[in-house]
């Protein structure tokens, strides 16, 4: 088995060496979008609403770039963004916590819309967060099952 390995002092976007990784969402409404973010988690917003381009967030140690529906593109001549329909996903951000609970009562106080109340499951407790274009943002606490 080969191993990787990027050597790397700082993870920043644009990188100016080696990667960063982004999670994308296409959103109805760049700044609703963006604000919901920044009130519900105390993102960054590193640009929003220059000339028509994405929007740019730090969160935790990730990075989103959010952007409106649109038909295709020269580079994805094929491709149309749409928002998530939100009874059928097919990807979600998950979040690992310290403390779910405290996390719920926080978030939940700044406006989150959560599917349920956090609920023992697989070696962890975990609940799901519904953002306002539909997409599900995981919750989840482990409960010492570890990993490999």
């Amino acid at each position: 088995m080969s191993s990787v390995q990027i050597e790397q002092k700082s993870y920043e976007m644009p990188p100016r060496e080696g990667i960063s990784i982004a999670h994308f969402l296409t959103v109805a409404d760049l700044e609703r979008s963006a604000r919901y973010y920044e009130r519900l988690f105390v993102v960054r917003i590193l640009s929003l609403v220059v000339r028509n381009a994405p929007g740019y967030l730090q969160l935790a140690n990730i990075w989103m770039i959010l952007n409106v529906v649109g038909g295709p593109t020269p580079d994805k001549p094929t491709v149309t963004l749409s928002v998530t329909d939100p009874n059928h996903i097919n990807s979600f951000m998950n979040f690992r916590v310290a403390d779910i609970h405290a996390c719920y009562e926080l978030w939940k106080s700044r406006g989150a819309e959560f599917i349920t109340e956090p609920i023992p499951k697989y070696g962890e407790t975990r609940c799901y967060i519904r953002d306002p274009d539909g997409y599900i943002i995981e919750v989840g606490q482990s409960t010492g099952l570890t990993y490999g």
